[in-house]
């Protein structure tokens, strides 16, 4: 029955598609036609693990960016997955390893994208030597394992991470079967562009993310080629994209030192922070918060037992953003058994350990979670520590209000609660630990120092610079890094973070007309920062 209900949503899913795919591929002909190359050396772009069907974010931003170079004159040429991997990182399914990716439905999408271009395909050839070698390897050898000086096991790894929605792997049959197929898949790549890069001679390589293996495999043979590759990734406003030199997954920016908000860009920051401590956003097209509840009478009695408040704030452990993170402690429950072990000894205050809401997302959901944590640690037979499940949706904000200080390992949460006046205290490498924004110690035993500090003074000292640097920075982040791509993009109505094209003419993907493209241009081409011009923060619609 639920079958015959849903049968007509598929259809209708697929119709939408199939016209979303249309116009896509209307418009990849009139690049075509419109585009006269002027220039010698070409711009090569890949992005393999943005998408199977359809059209996510930053498939959209990886295509239109490149359609705008052509419309300059630029050769482009489009690296594009035709059964290029026995398993990619999209096409996995974790609950079965042996089911084959739809490489079928995904070149069919591939042929609608790029009509008119130069596009080159990626085939998948197995090396029997490495399958050989890769046969009766623990799991440990195949995370360490460097091949032919190529650190194929390094390269792989937040792959596997990624879709096995887990830190620490588990040494099983089906952990083993996907890591070897990735790493197959990854030599095989590995080849491949070497082979196109060494005869296209690029000026540049763009990728998606740079940390999935397909794309990190990509800017690996780049770099050993000296060929500069630059990494894009979702920016922090809506339909955004944050595009860098560096490790997008990183978010490396060069704030300058002399950059201070007027009056009217400080009127423009309050505007989106109260809709953000509303709950009223988004990021890749995601709403983590469906509402934002307060803190209920009952809650509020309990707190009132306790002397102080300290929130504890965690992240989704497998995210792409977490080796960065992972400069104090190895990793984010390291961290947790570390406040764990501090809760114990200070009974007075109430610790309240919040999960990230995107930790039980659907079909994302983590397999090494907090609860889980919370659940193996015995953590809420302590009297005073509280856990809060990623489904809980009372208001963040309103607990950094009335907290000592709050802990965070790298969240955002972070950089808002300084704006808010807080103390926060930091253990993980973050996009704004970059600034003096928060308090960052620098080792697992300056940490425990702080923590203790603050737990036992009658107030607690917070440097100015806090919050005037953390306004800074998420201003620029949202204004200056996150490229608007609203003028060209809409949600697709069918997958949240995928997206279909809007009306606009050919002509608004020319840098003198789009700022957006006008920032990606001169970052590609003339070695520019990627950033919006100081003056634009009114071209963004949402």
């Amino acid at each position: 029955m639920n079958r015959l209900f849903s049968y007509p949503k598929r259809i209708w899913n697929r119709l939408l598609r199939r016209w979303n795919n249309r116009q896509f591929a209307q418009m990849a002909k009139t690049i075509a036609q419109k585009s006269v190359v002027k220039e010698q050396q070409s711009v090569v772009f890949f992005a393999a693990s943005t998408r199977l069907q359809g059209v996510s974010l930053n498939a959209a931003f990886n295509l239109l960016s490149a359609w705008s170079l052509r419309l300059q004159g630029v050769p482009v040429v489009h690296l594009a997955c035709e059964c290029g991997m026995s398993l990619c990182v999209l096409g996995t399914n974790n609950q079965n390893e042996n089911e084959l990716p739809p490489c079928k439905k995904c070149i069919s999408q591939s042929h609608f994208l790029f009509p008119g271009a130069d596009l080159r395909w990626l085939k998948f050839e197995q090396d029997e030597q490495l399958a050989r070698l890769l046969e009766g390897m623990t799991l440990d050898d195949l995370v360490h394992l460097i091949y032919q000086k190529v650190p194929l096991g390094e390269l792989v790894l937040p792959s596997a991470r990624w879709i096995l929605r887990r830190h620490h792997l588990i040494d099983d049959q089906r952990t083993i079967a996907i890591y070897k197929h990735y790493i197959l898949s990854a030599w095989s790549l590995r080849k491949d562009m070497e082979r196109l890069l060494k005869k296209i001679n690029p000026r540049s390589l763009v990728v998606f993310n740079g940390m999935f293996y397909p794309e990190a495999t990509a800017r690996w043979v780049a770099g050993q080629l000296n060929i500069p590759s630059i990494s894009h990734e979702v920016g922090i406003a809506p339909n955004s994209a944050f595009f860098t030199t560096g490790s997008a997954t990183a978010y490396p920016v060069d704030i300058p030192d002399d950059f201070q908000l007027s009056v009217k860009e400080n009127k423009v920051l309050d505007g989106y922070l109260s809709k953000r401590f509303k709950g009223d956003f988004s990021m890749a097209g995601v709403k983590f918060w469906p509402q934002m509840s307060k803190l209920d009478e009952k809650f509020l009695k309990f707190t009132k037992k306790f002397r102080q408040i300290v929130p504890v704030f965690t992240n989704v452990i497998f995210d792409t953003s977490q080796p960065h993170a992972n400069v104090v402690f190895p990793h984010m429950f390291s961290w947790l058994d570390e406040v764990l072990d501090i809760a114990s000894n200070h009974l007075d205050t109430l610790f309240i350990i919040r999960a990230h809401p995107d930790e039980s997302r659907p079909g994302k959901a983590s397999r090494e979670s907090v609860a889980e944590w919370v659940k193996e640690r015995n953590v809420e037979s302590l009297p005073n520590v509280v856990f809060v499940g990623p489904e809980q949706y009372f208001s963040s904000y309103e607990m950094v209000q009335r907290a000592k200080f709050i802990m965070i390992y790298n969240s955002t949460i972070g950089l808002e609660a300084s704006i808010m006046g807080a103390a926060v205290l930091c253990a993980g490498k973050a996009r704004f630990t970059q600034l003096d924004t928060v308090f960052f110690p620098r080792n697992t035993t300056s940490f425990r120092m702080q923590a203790e500090s603050f737990l036992n003074a009658e107030k607690i000292y917070i440097p100015a610079s806090h919050q005037e640097n953390a306004r800074r920075f998420l201003y620029y982040q949202i204004y200056r890094t996150s490229l608007p791509f609203d003028r060209f993009l809409q949600p697709d109505g069918i997958w949240n973070g995928y997206v279909k094209l809007r009306r606009f003419p050919w002509q608004a993907l020319l840098p003198e007309i789009s700022p957006t493209m006008h920032a990606i241009s001169k970052g590609i081409l003339e070695n520019g920062d990627f950033m919006l011009p100081t003056e634009t923060p009114e071209i963004r619609s949402n």
